[in-house]
């Protein structure tokens, strides 16, 4: 295969206030078929991504779990990275903004821009909106809100240093007017231009002095880096860009094919990002692609709505890939797309166990029961496979139409239509009818070869979208996936080749009402777990950690009616979690029958927070509510201890249902 070159792309990196949702997910999927495709194309794919991890937010996020915010970014990376990784997702670079190297250079920026009297030293004062970290004017409020996020802003003044984004302003008009290809969608350059550029850019506040958690300014370190300076060179810093001399790998790459971001980042990226660039003397990024929102039920995610859908929820429900097609193909270009579990299963139905699933199965199956798996060509045609061949080796000429343009949903829709077509051709020639004709055994064999090639052509377009899935077929089929330079060719499949003699079922298809009951569990504990964050927000006093080890020690005698007084029930543990400030604490959402309920434990020293999830144990229901480090526990588990310390949570012998009651 031709090489066609380098092709370095991005996506924002995430704010570590928080686990990610599935719609700050989308965005790593989406990058990671695009970067998948063009690898399978021929380019030389360099694919960054990674966390944002400085600002005020962070701060105080850590300062109310009474950690530091190392601590806190580096208990939140590790979670963004691990559903990145969960997601299959093909990243060459995981950057964090608090690596020494990416600091150290964000200083040599900082003192670049200053020496070349770009940046200067004033004060501020206006309204600023901490989740979003901008600066606003009352005329750019809406409703007296921040107009990205819709959050109060507060009135802010501090000594800070500016950038002059006006000296760079005509230049950058210029460079948009005359690369249409820039910014995209189209909506998004009109947006900047109308909105930003036009009526005049004002001078940028590019540090801080009223919080600490940042990169420091090396010649005034009261100062420190407004986070969008900070975050944004993360593009050249982590290929290796240096004002004193830059590496081979930036050399190589920059600049930037394409930065994949959400479009309420738009600004920052194809506003100050470029004025940034300019000012340091270096090309601009090829192509700013701001995708939409994926909404759940229309409306945004957000944990206070307790709507939020997580990648990893819907991985252990559905599957990896299940999850990767539905927020590829539900995303539209440049409308937002919706997300809800419903809908969810009925794509993975419709299209996932029907359309390609049951395609797969049916024609193994058919391959080994009527020829003990030999996958031949006779050259028995008739007017039916003209048809297919077409539509089967033209599918790669759109595919590539639509993803040149980063219309990914539309790429995989292709895809899947030639595995509609499949499924057509089978009930044109009816292979079962064929089958009873000795006769027409040949013509059967043809009908079962062009169907493998097919299918095995199917799944080599999927690969970049779906990639377990797509090597589970080839594996089925006993072939490889095929290079992209043949995916126009018929008849690569080797005839005589002989397929697996039990065909595995990819997608077996779902039962809402088994799903919604586990998905409602998930709200449960995702409410709970807002709940006590809130509790923990609002300043709660904790008390001397309690040890919730049983005493075993003997107590006084009791009387059947003050036993009879406890309530012991069957509780599965559903979501678990450290709890801060704590040794020896864990946290746990328990579910009781149709009630969750809070329970705090001294086992954090035997068992870890995801051992715990999922186990069924016996829990003391109506132990009067006490706060445990700061966190209310309105229970307890049983446990029992031995001689040396070891503790291990009671349960039940034999599976019994959440709720049973023990007696």
């Amino acid at each position: 295969m031709q090489n066609k070159g380098k092709y370095y792309m991005t996506t924002a990196i995430a704010y570590t206030s928080g686990k990610p949702h599935i719609g700050n997910t989308y965005e790593i999927i989406l990058a990671d078929a695009i970067a998948r495709y063009k690898k399978a194309e021929g380019y030389d794919v360099y694919f960054q991504t990674g966390t944002d991890e400085h600002g005020q937010k962070i701060q105080e996020k850590a300062e109310a779990a009474g950690i530091t915010p190392k601590e806190f970014v580096d208990e939140v990376a590790g979670e963004v990275k691990r559903i990145f990784d969960q997601m299959n997702t093909s990243y060459d670079n995981f950057v964090r903004t608090t690596d020494e190297d990416h600091e150290n250079c964000v200083k040599k920026i900082f003192k670049k821009l200053y020496d070349k009297g770009d940046i200067y030293k004033s004060s501020y004062e206006g309204l600023y909106c901490t989740p979003c970290e901008s600066f606003w004017t009352e005329s750019q409020l809406v409703d007296g809100k921040c107009p990205d996020c819709g959050r109060e802003v507060k009135p802010a003044k501090e000594e800070a240093y500016f950038f002059k984004m006006s000296k760079y302003a005509d230049r950058l008009i210029d460079h948009i007017n005359t690369h249409p290809e820039f910014i995209q969608p189209v909506s998004r350059k009109n947006e900047m231009m109308n909105n930003f550029l036009l009526p005049g850019l004002q001078d940028l506040c590019v540090s801080r002095t009223s919080f600490s958690w940042g990169i420091p300014v090396d010649f005034d370190p009261k100062h420190v880096v407004y986070v969008w300076l900070d975050a944004l060179t993360n593009y050249i810093t982590k290929i290796g860009y240096d004002p004193d001399g830059s590496s081979e790998l930036f050399n190589k790459n920059w600049p930037a094919d394409l930065h994949l971001i959400g479009k309420d980042i738009v600004r920052f990226h194809t506003i100050y990002w470029p004025i940034f660039l300019m000012a340091l003397d270096l090309p601009l990024p090829k192509q700013v692609f701001g995708h939409p929102w994926l909404l759940q039920g229309g409306d945004k995610m957000s944990k206070s709505k307790g709507n939020v859908i997580y990648a990893d929820d819907m991985a252990n429900l559905f599957g990896v890939d299940a999850t990767r097609y539905f927020v590829l193909h539900e995303m539209p270009f440049e409308n937002d797309g919706v997300i809800t579990w419903e809908l969810v299963v009925e794509r993975f139905n419709s299209d996932l166990a029907n359309i390609l699933g049951n395609l797969v199965n049916r024609t193994v199956s058919m391959s080994n029961k009527y020829f003990d798996g030999i996958v031949k060509s006779t050259g028995v045609t008739d007017s039916f496979d003209e048809d297919l061949k077409s539509v089967v080796t033209g599918t790669k000429a759109k595919v590539a139409e639509k993803m040149d343009k980063l219309r990914v949903a539309d790429a995989i829709t292709a895809v899947f239509d030639l595995f509609r077509r499949c499924n057509k051709y089978i009930d044109e020639t009816t292979p079962w009818v064929l089958a009873k004709d000795e006769a027409s055994k040949d013509r059967l064999a043809e009908v079962l070869y062009n169907l493998t090639e097919s299918i095995t052509i199917g799944a080599s377009l999927l690969h970049s979208f779906l990639p377990e899935t797509a090597e589970r077929i080839a594996k089925q089929l006993n072939t490889t996936l095929r290079e992209f330079d043949d995916l126009e060719k018929f008849g690569l499949y080797e005839s005589g080749t002989k397929v697996t003699e039990t065909p595995e079922i990819l997608f077996a298809r779902l039962d809402a009402k088994e799903i919604m009951p586990k998905v409602e569990e998930i709200q449960a504990a995702q409410k709970a777990e807002y709940e006590a964050e809130q509790r923990k927000l609002n300043g709660e006093e904790a008390p001397a950690e309690a040890e919730a080890v049983i005493d075993i020690e003997a107590k006084e005698e009791i009387s059947y009616d003050d036993f009879a007084k406890m309530q012991f029930q069957i509780g599965e543990i559903i979501a678990c979690e450290a709890v801060p400030k704590s040794k020896k604490l864990l946290c746990s959402q328990v579910k009781i029958g149709s009630q969750v309920k809070q329970i705090v434990s001294g086992i954090k020293a035997h068992y870890t927070p995801e051992e715990m999830v999922g186990k069924k144990v016996m829990v003391l229901v109506n132990l009067k509510p006490a706060k445990l480090a700061g966190v209310i526990s309105e229970g307890m588990l049983l446990c029992a201890e031995d001689a040396e310390g070891n503790l291990a949570l009671m349960t039940a012998e034999k599976p019994m249902p959440s709720g049973a009651e023990i007696c």
